[in-house]
């Protein structure tokens, strides 16, 4: 019995953590600028020379804002999904390269490497992307719907 559940406490948090991740940056104005404290356009061009690969960080240059209000939707939706259990793998997809987007950018000049968060985010959705959501998630509700018919 134990085993069914064992992975909604990570769904819970990862859930929340993202939606409040995307909530954060879409209620912050100074986030979205292009530059000032604060700003997307600042840190990405702070982590610029420093990221594993700069091309990436290069594109999310070309609009900064764009790719701010990108990131913060996918937050939120990857949140939303994951907490509801709905196109669950999905999610879990969305948020493994949301995390690796992170990882690779901004928090790859953490040393040593566990300091630094995006990783362990990663390494977190990899078991919700395996198993999805088998338990108190709209996708189950969904499956047992079809069967019913």
């Amino acid at each position: 019995m134990a085993s069914r559940y064992a992975l909604l406490p990570l769904r819970i948090f990862l859930g929340i953590t993202f939606v409040y991740a995307g909530l954060d940056k879409l209620t912050d104005s100074a986030f979205f600028a292009d530059t000032g404290s604060g700003s997307i356009g600042e840190m990405m061009r702070g982590v610029r020379d420093s990221s594993a690969i700069p091309a990436l960080v290069d594109l999310a240059l070309n609009n900064p804002t764009g790719f701010g209000y990108a990131i913060a939707f996918g937050e939120l939706a990857v949140g939303l999904g994951t907490l509801f259990g709905l196109f669950a793998r999905l999610a879990a997809l969305g948020g493994a390269l949301i995390s690796l987007s992170l990882w690779l950018t901004v928090s790859w000049q953490v040393h040593p490497y566990y300091l630094g968060n995006d990783l362990a985010y990663l390494m977190s959705w990899l078991p919700l992307l395996l198993a999805g959501a088998p338990v108190l998630s709209l996708d189950r509700l969904l499956a047992e719907r079809r069967r019913i018919r």
